[in-house]
């Protein structure tokens, strides 16, 4: 069983190798992307965003009973998400269905009028994957002390920025106990 990655067509391009290298550093398991047709709706007009749980219902609908994808599967978008209560989200995992996503578009320096680098857009889409992973391989958020542990669960960018491309001793430890899940 490996995890997979998807990347939607509309997410930005020529990151996915590097994005998912990181990744595979920080968990130290080797993700596949895969490429299978998939429609992204759950758009909301009032909010210009989309529904994060609407996205993963479909993923889990289509992907998962359709194509039979065995392992973790992290679809990968640049569509600005939401779930009911926040504002916002970069990112949501869904465990008992092995689905998550995250969202590119709070995480490029261009949506808070910083100048674009894509060493930062990689860095970020890669920290939050492995975060989303990591939910569906077992691992539930890290505590607010070490902040830099991928899995901590940042409310802002800053925070996003301060978390290291890595697992703290206690969610390796965890994750490695947790075994071939």
């Amino acid at each position: 069983m490996g995890i997979n990655i998807l990347w939607d067509p509309q997410a930005p391009g020529g990151i996915e190798l590097p994005v998912v290298r990181m990744i595979a550093m920080i968990l130290g398991k080797k993700p596949a992307l895969v490429e299978y047709p998939f429609l992204i709706d759950g758009y909301d007009r009032n909010r210009d965003q989309h529904d994060a749980q609407k996205i993963l219902d479909r993923l889990q609908d289509t992907l998962t009973r359709r194509y039979d994808i065995d392992g973790p599967l992290l679809l990968v978008t640049s569509r600005d998400l939401y779930v009911n209560g926040f504002d916002f989200v970069f990112g949501l995992a869904r465990p008992p269905c092995g689905v998550a996503i995250v969202s590119t578009a709070r995480l490029g320096n261009d949506y808070y009028d910083r100048v674009p680098d894509d060493t930062d857009l990689i860095d970020r889409t890669a920290k939050e994957g492995a975060h989303e992973l990591g939910h569906l391989l077992g691992l539930d958020h890290c505590p607010p002390d070490p902040p830099e542990c991928v899995m901590f669960r940042p409310k802002t960018l800053d925070e996003l920025d301060r978390k290291r491309k890595r697992l703290c001793p206690a969610c390796r430890e965890a994750l490695a106990s947790l075994g071939g899940r």
